[in-house]
């Protein structure tokens, strides 16, 4: 059985009239809106509260019907410091229209927070399978349960899909500009992550991230590539189909314009800790290995790899940010000095 992991929960029943009641308007020549079959997707989803429901209506005597999702911005249990909500939506909106990555269709964006006390958005429910965390993925469930040959496709097509938000011309999301002295590439994710660590340092000291950032500013690396960042690059963040194919890359709360190896880093970091050779286990047999993964990314983009090994070092602190936040707010328990002095090297 799947687990419910979402931020916070409400009264389905109440949200699907309010749902229904804000739908109408919004579905020209439409009567007779109904929200049903609501429910919190399993295993996944922790950062923002999500909800699966299927809307329907009659129009000049037909019942039509619509699988939606709807993703309401956190305002309690807020996992980031930056506020990202509304690029999360122009993100995937601007990607859809592209055609390059395949991400579910963005149907109506709401700014004001007194219908469901919080801004939210409308998108249109992709049905597939995702690669959940909990339970992990490599130790049951339908990834565990598939052949060595359909788990090497499902690779393939992640890192096919990873490899094509580099073709995402940057002027196209523009919007995604971080502040002065660090608009955008490294400069812009490294600044991203010192405030990350000033936010989780308020109310305890955290001295092994400040290390950390230390280490990695002396170290920095000379190659930079420009790109967009996806920002939580791993297979249990893609939809498939049951032909293995990527049906949806999901969950962009986190975007920059920080450079491509940000998300390869990220990807290799995830793979290693859920299917390849690390604590979990063996090598999940069909998965590509580490440098398989780098090889086919460099051969789809055409960007070099360089210095990934500190993008993949960097990508260990931002985990730990995360971590610690997640611990913050209740969701798991805080991590030991010692194991983090470990992941950090410091």
């Amino acid at each position: 059985m799947g687990v419910i992991v979402a931020p916070e929960t409400r009264d389905l029943e109440i949200l699907a009239s309010q749902l229904a009641a804000w739908l109408e308007p919004r579905i020209p020549e439409a009567k007779d809106v109904r929200v049903g079959n609501l429910a919190y997707p399993q295993g996944a989803g922790r950062s923002h509260e999500t909800i699966l429901f299927d809307a329907s209506w009659a129009v000049d005597g037909r019942r039509e019907t619509q699988g939606c999702v709807v993703r309401i911005k956190p305002v309690r249990h807020t996992v980031f410091p930056d506020n990202l909500f509304e690029e999360q939506y122009q993100v995937m909106k601007t990607l859809h229209e592209q055609g390059r990555v395949k991400v579910a269709r963005p149907l109506w964006f709401e700014e004001d927070a007194s219908l469901l006390g919080a801004p939210f958005f409308v998108m249109e429910r992709v049905r597939g399978r995702v690669a959940v965390s909990v339970p992990p993925y490599r130790k049951e469930g339908w990834v565990a349960e598939a052949t060595p040959a359909q788990r090497r496709k499902m690779w393939e097509n992640g890192v096919r899909q990873l490899a094509a938000i580099q073709g995402t011309p940057l002027d196209s999301v523009s919007f995604l500009r971080g502040p002065d002295g660090a608009r955008d590439g490294l400069e812009q994710e490294w600044d991203k992550y010192v405030r990350f660590v000033a936010w989780v340092s308020q109310d305890r000291p955290w001295p092994i991230l400040d290390k950390a950032l230390e280490r990695l500013r002396v170290s920095w690396p000379a190659n930079q590539p420009p790109g967009l960042v996806w920002g939580d690059a791993r297979l249990g963040n893609m939809m498939f189909d049951e032909n293995f194919e990527v049906a949806a890359v999901m969950d962009w709360e986190q975007p920059s314009l920080g450079g491509a190896l940000q998300d390869l880093a990220w990807w290799l970091v995830l793979s290693e800790t859920m299917h390849g050779a690390g604590p979990s286990g063996p090598h999940l047999e069909g998965m590509g290995t580490r440098d398989e993964t780098i090889a086919l990314w460099r051969e789809l983009t055409g960007i070099s790899p360089a210095d990934v090994e500190w993008y993949e070092d960097f990508t260990h602190l931002k985990m730990s940010c995360t971590g610690v936040r997640l611990a913050q707010l209740g969701k798991m328990p805080f991590p030991d000095d010692a194991w983090l002095s470990k992941r950090l090297k410091v």
